[in-house]
């Protein structure tokens, strides 16, 4: 968790605590942008992509990227944009027990898996099984295979939307996934093998037209339906997703979509 400072909603005059949210640096190292105590919050009219962004930097590594600007909803209704301290110093060098990572293109990636512990053959004797053996190993098919963990694109522009979507229906399964030239004219932006996507990567929440639209794009091409959205669903277009088994994924600016309704979930799921 990074700073917590006081926040002060200028319309409903409530007093929150708020902690910057702690990205992962490319080395592996918590990022999180550095908040201006006892700065005003300034509540958000209208949304640009600029504006959505900060940058910070790396204390272990020294590396500068740009993060989502922090925010907070009240319970009022008021988003509010909070204060962060820009960078203008130069990165002090890593020190002799923090080395320095190579800077990757691919943007932040999480930090390795911890090895597995070593057991000596004797300890595996002692559990029931022979050396260098697992005490069990399952049958075909009676374990599903386990998906790599899903590396997020950070979203900047409407195109980085459709990439991630992209990267995310392939991580799922879907083989064969092509961007459409003309898809935000026509709405749908991927398609592949029984398979067409839309990406609203609008500030507007999705509507109840959009997801009929996709549902019946779908239905002409004995395809399966799924729909990307940055800013959730309209209420009347969720229950509707709901009606008809189309999957709703939310995206935020990190690049990581997230089931939003259960064909979603059952689409997520690896199955038995």
């Amino acid at each position: 968790m990074g700073d917590q400072v006081p926040v002060r909603c200028p319309v409903c005059r409530r007093t929150h605590t708020f902690a910057a949210p702690v990205y992962p640096c490319a080395c592996g190292a918590p990022v999180a942008p550095p908040l201006v105590r006892g700065a005003p919050a300034e509540p958000i009219t209208h949304r640009t992509w600029t504006e959505d962004w900060v940058t910070a930097r790396c204390q272990a590594c020294g590396r500068q990227d740009q993060w989502p600007q922090p925010e907070l909803g009240c319970p009022c209704g008021t988003v509010l944009r909070i204060a962060v301290r820009p960078v203008t110093s130069r990165p002090r060098p890593p020190g002799p027990s923090t080395p320095s990572a190579p800077a990757s293109p691919a943007g932040p990636t999480a930090p390795s898996a911890p090895s597995a512990p070593f057991r000596s053959p004797a300890a595996a004797e002692a559990r029931g099984g022979r050396a260098g053996l697992p005490t069990h190993i399952p049958l075909p098919r009676t374990v599903p295979a386990p998906r790599p963990t899903f590396r997020p694109v950070t979203i900047r522009t409407a195109g980085d939307a459709v990439t991630t979507a992209a990267l995310y229906l392939r991580w799922l399964g879907f083989e064969e996934i092509v961007q459409q030239k003309d898809w935000y004219a026509s709405g749908l932006a991927l398609r592949g093998p029984g398979l067409v996507a839309q990406v609203d990567p609008t500030t507007r929440p999705a509507t109840l037209r959009a997801v009929e639209c996709l549902w019946l794009n779908g239905l002409n091409e004995e395809a399966l339906g799924v729909f990307f959205s940055l800013a959730g669903y309209a209420s009347d277009a969720r229950a509707r997703a709901d009606e008809l088994g189309l999957p709703l994924f939310v995206m935020d600016l990190t690049g990581t979509p997230q089931p939003v309704n259960g064909p979603a979930d059952a689409l997520l799921s690896p199955g038995p």
